[in-house]
């Protein structure tokens, strides 16, 4: 087995709110990985007192816990048990019904001889390649079958569709969201390798067209998720006319692990 990760803060002057672990073995064996991409509210109050990589470093060191050492769990019982036990951190001091309370996407994959299991909610990707080359995108697309309009603002989109019905799901205080997460497993031997990306890492795909999802891997194993990464940052800087990026960042956090089974 062999991992690689890489992940950058899209500048340097803020802190990196993405958060990334790999686990192995898990409980002895196979192993395991967790990615979060922690979401940035827009300036004023979030109703909470705490910053979004305080956020991300607790639910992403619980998911992590959770996965090494509970195979008797789901994912998605592990990930529902990890927002609990997150919010029950903080909700003496802060309004964890805000809309904007301190959430994130969420990918996860454990692994053992038989079997991988997954586990995504929101952008972030996972990627799984087969023996024969073929790489499977694992998404969670509701962001991509939103109503038109319904991202026009960010006060629209907090009204309408973040965290609802008919819109889309992220990992703040409610551990019901689990339900909503997009999960499955497929046969250890038909896994060669597996790639996870938060959106700041595949926008070499997802934004710019540089490639399919099957080149991305190919990167990642050729020049490794630095080498990746260095490819969005320098077409983030050549879109001086915003041809690509016409809504979001500029440079977004990014990262990005492999892992060869």
């Amino acid at each position: 087995m062999r991992i690689e990760l890489t992940t950058e803060p899209g500048d340097p002057e803020r802190p990196n709110e993405d958060w990334v672990s790999t686990v192995t073995p898990a409980e002895g064996r196979g192993g395991a990985l967790v990615l979060l991409d922690g979401v940035t509210p827009p300036a004023g109050s979030d109703g909470c007192v705490h910053s979004v990589p305080w956020f991300t470093a607790r639910l992403g060191g619980t998911l992590a816990e959770l996965s090494a050492s509970r195979r008797d769990l789901t994912l998605t019982e592990i990930l529902a048990k990890s927002i609990r036990r997150t919010a029950d951190t903080h909700r003496s001091l802060c309004d964890l019904s805000h809309v904007r309370t301190p959430q994130a996407t969420v990918v996860l994959a454990r692994w053992d001889d038989e079997r991988v299991e997954h586990l995504v909610l929101s952008d972030s990707a996972l990627l799984v390649e087969g023996p024969d080359g073929a790489v499977r995108p694992l998404l969670d697309d509701r962001l991509d079958r939103l109503p038109p309009g319904s991202l026009a603002s960010e006060e629209i989109a907090d009204a309408r569709v973040r965290n609802k019905e008919g819109g889309f799901f992220t990992a703040a205080a409610d551990p019901l969201v689990a339900s909503r997460a997009v999960t499955g497993e497929t046969p250890r031997a038909e896994v060669r390798a597996l790639a996870a990306l938060t959106d700041g890492a595949s926008r070499w795909t997802e934004k710019f067209r540089e490639g399919d999802w099957k080149a991305t891997l190919g990167v990642l194993r050729k020049e490794g998720p630095q080498g990746l990464i260095d490819r969005v940052r320098e077409l983030e800087r050549a879109d001086t006319d915003r041809v690509h990026l016409r809504r979001g960042k500029t440079h977004d956090d990014a990262t990005a692990v492999l892992v060869e089974l």
